[in-house]
């Protein structure tokens, strides 16, 4: 009996491990001994699936399915359809060709929770993988969340916060604002011995000063006029997970000292009530300010911040980790674009967007990609369709990239890292772009299909292919 249409049994197999059991389906090849080695060391054994009582089984052990995506995202449907038929809420992580940008987004949209290169093998990429899969609980009750942290300066983070989240300690994550400290919050919490637990989050500066002190700590029934019922506050409601202060600078200067108190004694009483309450929390504040200084200008408890900030831990601003503009524009093309088609980036617009210093950091990028999608025509985003915060900004970088070589057509985590050290800035620009005219015209019927698979002119694309045979870089058949 085929389980999958093209699948044969003997290359459906599945990754059982102690953390990290999940199922792994690859229609093209097995796992070499090599790959399953180093599979092994970011956490994984592979284990034979022959069966559709073995996958069923599997199913109801995975923590993960993992999809190896061809031409389409059939087999992904074909693996939802099957978890939706046993009950399970297993999250799927697909593996995709390097030049199959397209592809990758359409697998996000679709439900992946995150996407890697189909021959990445490296033992830190899976890991990296692994501990931002949802749980089975998580996923479950709310739509899985995608993190991304593809830059090396964001790796660096991720691996730190990995290891704060497994300690009890309180963090301070801070950063500019727009750049991702929630983002990080989740990360915290997610990889911690309290993902199953809730997640509350407040922004001190959304709410009057009035409001705060009930909100965090909640009242009885008839402590002041008006309160007809109980209310717990958001301490008691993130009892046995993690609750996130964001601007914690904001806070008033008089629950600055309650706060102390709460986080000393981990017990709250409630307005109104006599008997305290237990609790068991994971504190994570955020700033965009510097408290420093603001302990100095009496703004903020000398006391509060050391206890606040066992760890801090600092989210770069955008323009600081280039490697994740183009991995967050595929995320949000993801959630925002159509659901019927995929949406893809000319590399003139992929250009503008990396060159681009995003002051608003990934909140604008989130701006620019949802009014690009409005200004959009068609299935092309163009740099027409680029609508920046910062016009003068903007002007400056078409200015400075107007007669710079397109870059590749393909997300930046597609991209091989062994290959960074080896090369200098200018070789790895042409000869990403060498593979991604390659990578279309092999792709394509005519060169007229190849140039506009590129975002680019058939002209342009005869003078990209001139300079190339001059280089000696190309032998191209004749299409």
């Amino acid at each position: 009996m085929e389980l999958f249409i093209g699948i044969k049994a003997s290359k459906v197999t599945a990754i059982t491990d102690i953390s990290h059991p999940a199922l792994w389906l690859d229609p093209q090849s097995a796992v070499g001994t090599q790959e399953r080695e180093q599979l092994a060391e970011a956490g994984l054994q592979l284990l034979p699936v022959a069966t559709l009582n073995d996958l069923k089984q599997g199913l109801a052990k995975a923590r993960l399915v993992v999809i190896r995506l061809m031409d389409d995202v059939g087999l992904l449907e074909e693996v939802k359809k099957l978890t939706q038929a046993f009950g399970h809420a297993v999250p799927v992580l697909c593996r995709v060709e390097r030049n199959h940008l397209e592809l990758g987004i359409e697998a996000m949209r679709r439900g992946a929770y995150h996407v890697l290169a189909a021959d990445d093998w490296s033992p830190e990429c899976w890991r990296n993988a692994l501990s931002l899969a949802p749980t089975k609980s998580t996923l479950a009750s709310k739509s899985s969340r995608t993190f991304i942290f593809v830059d090396p300066v964001s790796q660096h983070l991720l691996e730190l916060a990995k290891r704060v989240a497994q300690t009890q300690v309180s963090a301070l994550v801070v950063g500019p604002t727009g750049a991702g400290k929630e983002v990080l919050a989740r990360v915290l919490h997610d990889a911690s011995p309290r993902c199953d637990g809730p997640f509350v989050a407040m922004n001190c500066a959304a709410l009057p000063e009035n409001l705060i002190e009930d909100l965090l700590f909640g009242h009885e029934k008839g402590a002041f006029t008006g309160a007809l019922k109980e209310h717990r506050g958001l301490f008691e409601q993130a009892n046995g997970g993690t609750i996130f202060l964001d601007e914690i600078a904001e806070m008033p200067y008089h629950l600055q000292t309650k706060l102390l108190r709460v986080l000393q004694e981990r017990k709250i009483t409630r307005l109104g009530a006599t008997a305290p309450i237990d609790l068991d929390i994971r504190l994570v504040a955020a700033t965009n300010k510097d408290l420093r200084e603001a302990i100095e200008n009496r703004e903020f408890r000398e006391d509060l911040y050391f206890r606040i900030s066992a760890f801090k831990l600092r989210v770069a601003p955008l323009r600081e980790r280039p490697g994740d503009i183009l991995p967050l524009v595929a995320q949000f093309l993801a959630t925002y674009g159509p659901p019927d088609r995929s949406m893809q980036l000319t590399s003139e617009a992929m250009e503008l967007l990396m060159q681009y210093p995003w002051p608003g950091n990934v909140r604008e990028l989130e701006n620019v990609v949802q009014r690009a999608l409005v200004l959009s025509s068609g299935d092309m985003i163009t740099e027409s369709d680029l609508m920046f915060d910062d016009v003068t900004a903007r002007t400056q970088v078409v200015e400075a990239v107007e007669n710079r070589p397109l870059i590749a057509a393909h997300m930046p985590f597609l991209l091989n890292k062994e290959n960074i050290d080896q090369i200098d800035l200018s070789s790895a620009v042409k000869s990403s772009e060498y593979q991604a005219i390659m990578a279309a015209i092999e792709a394509t019927s005519s060169r007229i299909e190849a140039a506009k698979k590129l975002g680019i002119s058939p002209r342009s694309l005869r003078y990209k292919m001139a300079q190339f045979r001059e280089r000696g870089m190309t032998q191209v058949s004749a299409r």
